[in-house]
């Protein structure tokens, strides 16, 4: 609706697969199955509950009828209140039996749990092909000197295969943080107003066997292998932090990784995708902006401050719970997953689709590559019988007027030239042209890659399941 706000997490950036997660249909269709597994584990324990009310809630398990819902909600004020009503208007015979015994966070938090798990999940699907994009790339360009940079200033080469090295390291943390926090997920169960199970123990007629059955029969039809075994009313809200933390690391390690594309791009080594019909600026033609990646870091800053979202609502539980954190929650946990798949989708498309300029690259280093010679050239030219101390000074002299030459005067970078042309360095410019191989300044930068890359090829063989997504980026 162009007269309404909408949440452009879902209108521009996140996946339909991630929106589907948190959409309406999902949760309430969600809470529908909760409340049929409730009732067939506590028929199947031996309460009255009949097979015809059980196939009749699952008749209307997925057909909300929310127009009946939203009237319910306002004479209730109460959401779960009034789709209990809604549910039993569709569902008459089982209308007595729905929500037996429980408590509002019977569906609010064991959903929650649900769609977090099933979000955490395609978080880590975006993940390990981000992961095989930037491994192929890492392969591809292991052997590809390029000036490295500390301060982003020119430092000791490296290659531009062992630069994305660090960016998959990066993203190996963050799996590890994802598969932690999927491995923490169990559901709530049903455990009633503040935790004690006092309404099911008071249905099963004090049969404490029978109440931690109900809560296993539960946690198996929702696919799960148990249930938190201590709770309030509500799961630890630790559980969120431990999530949205998740998200943050990996918010961080893309922010990272736009950054360096970004400073790659002004280089004008490294250009993110460019479609054929995009516009870079709609005043300058000639632009090819890296809005990709600044989109990345603008999603990125986004997830980084939603974090703390779930740490403020975890510390600021009172007793068994307080209700200030259903708002706050509603919007904190989606948006932080949205966010996070725009964020990873964004990056699997760039890592699949960049762009690099081998002769810029040789440029750049060849430009600074002289000045970090010197330390070579000088060993070599006292091997062939010069004064160390001496020599050193000349290149010194040598090496500041070169660098005058480029900063005051916009020059290109004769050192070599000047030490060549230097009689007291003996050296020859054939014996310089051995020296200056760019291959051998970059130290075990290759072999690092292929070693690394042996381990990320593991992980990804482990987890080849998940691998092909295809990712569209839509604006």
């Amino acid at each position: 609706m162009a007269s309404v706000y909408e949440n452009p997490l879902c209108k521009r950036y996140a996946s339909r697969d991630m929106g589907f997660i948190f959409s309406d249909d999902n949760k309430f269709a969600t809470w529908r199955g909760l409340w049929i597994a409730l009732a067939e584990s506590q028929r199947e324990l031996g309460l009255g509950i009949s097979d015809a009310q059980i196939d009749e809630m699952k008749r209307h398990a997925t057909d909300i009828n929310y127009d009946v819902a939203a009237v319910f909600e306002r004479e209730t004020r109460h959401d779960v209140m009034a789709h209990i009503k809604a549910y039993g208007a569709q569902c008459p015979q089982a209308a007595p039996i729905i929500h037996l015994g429980a408590t509002s966070c019977y569906v609010g938090d064991n959903t929650d749990i649900l769609l977090q798990r099933g979000a955490l999940r395609l978080v880590k699907k975006l993940l390990v092909n981000v992961v095989a994009q930037l491994a192929g790339f890492a392969e591809a360009y292991k052997d590809l000197p390029c000036l490295a940079y500390t301060h982003f200033q020119a430092a000791q080469p490296t290659t531009v295969g062992k630069r994305a090295t660090l960016w998959i390291q990066d993203l190996l943390f963050d799996l590890e943080n994802v598969d932690f926090a999927l491995s923490r997920l169990k559901l709530l169960g049903c455990k009633g107003t503040t935790g004690t199970g006092a309404s099911f123990l008071a249905l099963f007629d004090g049969d404490h066997e029978k109440v931690k059955q109900l809560e296993e029969k539960i946690a198996a039809k929702m696919g799960f292998d148990g249930v938190y075994p201590i709770t309030g009313q509500t799961y630890s809200r630790k559980m969120d932090y431990f999530a949205l933390s998740a998200l943050s690391g990996i918010a961080q390690s893309a922010y990272k990784f736009s950054n360096d594309i970004r400073l790659l791009a002004h280089l004008k080594e490294i250009d993110e995708p460019f479609e054929t019909g995009q516009v870079g600026s709609s005043a300058m033609a000639y632009k090819r902006n890296p809005m990709r990646s600044e989109r990345i870091a603008s999603l990125a800053r986004y997830v980084m401050v939603d974090a703390l979202n779930p740490a403020l609502t975890a510390s600021a539980q009172w007793l068994e719970r307080t209700l200030d954190d259903s708002a706050n929650r509603r919007i904190s946990i989606p948006e932080a997953f949205l966010a996070t798949d725009a964020i990873l989708s964004l990056m699997c498309n760039i890592a699949g689709g960049m762009s690099v300029y081998p002769k810029i690259v040789e440029k750049h280093l060849v430009e600074e590559l002289p000045f970090m010679a010197t330390e070579n050239i000088l060993m070599h030219c006292v091997k062939k019988g010069g004064d160390r101390q001496k020599l050193h000074e000349r290149i010194r002299v040598h090496a500041l007027e070169a660098a005058n030459r480029i900063k005051l005067h916009g020059g290109e970078n004769d050192l070599l030239t000047r030490i060549v042309n230097d009689a007291e360095m003996n050296v020859t410019a054939e014996e310089l042209g051995h020296i200056m191989d760019a291959g051998a300044f970059t130290g075990r930068a290759a072999r690092q890659v292929e070693e690394f890359l042996t381990c990320v090829k593991n992980i990804l063989n482990d987890n080849r399941g998940l691998l092909g997504l295809e990712v569209d980026i839509s604006c």
